[in-house]
């Protein structure tokens, strides 16, 4: 009989499924997409987390699978030094996968372009 005892082979394939570690941070983002009745929607959300491949993000509407969406982070009205771009360019991504909390959606997107 096993007893649920992972080997240590077993332990790095489980590790190395994601490409990149995700960080616990929330991040305010414009997300524009469509929604499913096709009208474009601009929305104030947040991200849950994040890393260079992806984010999880949540949203009031809905959205489908594989989607494209943009997101773009919010700038300063005044960039008080020329060390801060008055704005940043949207990052695309496409949605993965989504699940409900309560009137909130959590969603899943993948990077087009990782982020460096």
């Amino acid at each position: 009989m096993e007893i649920g005892i992972l080997k240590k082979s077993q332990l790095v394939e489980i590790s190395t499924t994601r490409r990149s570690p995700r960080i616990r941070l929330q991040v305010p983002v414009f997300l524009r997409a469509d929604d499913v009745s096709g009208a474009e929607f601009i929305e104030l959300t947040k991200t849950l987390n994040i890393s260079s491949t992806g984010a999880c993000i949540t949203s009031v509407h809905i959205l489908r699978p594989e989607q494209i969406v943009h997101l773009t982070i919010p700038a300063p009205a005044t960039a008080s030094s020329s060390l801060v771009p008055s704005e940043t360019p949207p990052i695309t991504a496409r949605v993965l996968r989504q699940e409900s909390a309560g009137h909130m959606r959590l969603f899943g997107l993948e990077f087009l372009s990782p982020i460096e």
